[in-house]
């Protein structure tokens, strides 16, 4: 299984991965994770070899994926479930500014010029805390995982 967390600089994303993570851990399930902060240029290139190389991993990937060829891209891989984490502009460019991240030019740009992924999950950071929308996710991440076993089986 593939889960792709994703959204604009400071929605959250990141925060939900972790969190994700954490639960997935604490459940004994096993996910490779990538953030794409930590991959070099050109970071979904590198992503995405990543992926490939290891078909049989099941991976909990970070990123804003906001372009829709690295969306279409992601979803040519088999089982991928996409959680969107999202926040309005200027809560993005705070909580961007807070944690002294990229520049404030670049999140405004992203996220004006970003392509609304056909996610199968959403969670506004604006609306629900982070532990709160990292648990909701978590809920719908074991019924994914619930239904992939069943039809595995």
């Amino acid at each position: 299984m593939i889960l792709v967390v994703c959204g604009p600089p400071g929605a959250g994303n990141t925060t939900v991965t972790l969190g994700l993570n954490r639960h997935l851990e604490a459940d004994r399930y096993d996910f490779r994770v990538i953030h794409t902060d930590d991959l070099s240029t050109p970071v979904y290139d590198h992503l995405f070899e990543r992926v490939a190389e290891s078909p049989e991993a099941n991976w909990l990937l970070d990123g804003t994926f906001y372009e829709a060829q690295w969306q279409q891209r992601i979803r040519e891989f088999p089982d991928v479930n996409v959680i969107l984490v999202t926040a309005d502009r200027d809560t993005c460019i705070r909580r961007n500014h807070e944690r002294d991240g990229v520049s404030e030019r670049a999140v405004k740009v992203i996220y004006d010029e970003f392509d609304w992924p056909d996610a199968d999950f959403t969670v506004d950071t604006d609306v629900l805390r982070v532990e709160t929308a990292v648990d909701l996710a978590y809920e719908r991440v074991q019924s994914w995982l619930v239904e992939a076993d069943t039809v595995e089986k």
